[in-house]
């Protein structure tokens, strides 16, 4: 049976909403109609969250590497498979392999980690710039389906390339129903079941 495909506007948390086939199996959605290169950031992003689905609650996201292994497709369906490698007192490992028609596209490891006290240390302070709500979508920064690129004022006015930039929910987003109804927040701070796991797959 061939894929439905939703609209591209179609908002990030039904992106990031897998289906669970078996306990360590899961399919994602298919958010095109047309046949193109899946974005990488993406099926990343679901990786890492089929892999948060298989550690015990209270554990979250500690670390992540990824290799891309072939190209995606973005009209069709992706099978992630969970390999659970290890439980210990206070971290969990997964391996999780993505794949589409048979070929292994994407394989990450993750760790992750029981919430814990320690220290709060940043090097240096967040810049002051404009905030996301006052700035406009950035043309042809539409990468991630649901989500603008909104470039606030940069480190140097004559750098080639932005180093700063805000993803925020684009305006058929379901997410940014949600912050309309709250205070200005990035979509980082979005609440979902696992705490901070929405922060952990933005910025995979």
């Amino acid at each position: 049976m061939s894929p439905s495909a939703s609209s591209t506007d179609s908002g990030l948390l039904e992106m990031l909403t897998l289906e669970r086939i078996e306990d360590n199996y899961f399919r994602t959605g298919v958010f095109s109609s047309e046949p193109r290169g899946l974005y990488g950031g993406q099926v990343a992003a679901q990786a890492l969250r089929a892999g948060a689905e298989t550690v015990p609650s209270g554990r979250h996201a500690h670390s992540c590497h990824g290799y891309f292994l072939s190209r995606g497709d973005a009209s069709r369906p992706v099978l992630l498979i969970v390999h659970r490698d290890r439980d210990g007192a206070s971290y969990s490992n997964r391996r999780v392999i993505a794949v589409q028609e048979g070929t292994v596209i994407l394989n990450l490891t993750a760790s992750f980690h029981v919430g814990e006290e320690g220290f709060d240390y940043q090097a240096h302070s967040a810049p002051v710039v404009t905030p996301p709500e006052e700035l406009p979508d950035t043309p042809g920064g539409r990468l991630l389906i649901g989500v603008e690129m909104r470039i606030p004022e940069q480190a140097r006015p004559d750098q080639p390339w932005p180093s700063r930039a805000w993803p925020w929910p684009s305006p058929t987003s379901p997410a940014a129903t949600t912050l309309r109804r709250s205070p200005p927040a990035t979509l980082a701070s979005l609440p979902i079941r696992r705490g901070c796991l929405l922060h952990a797959v933005l910025t995979t």
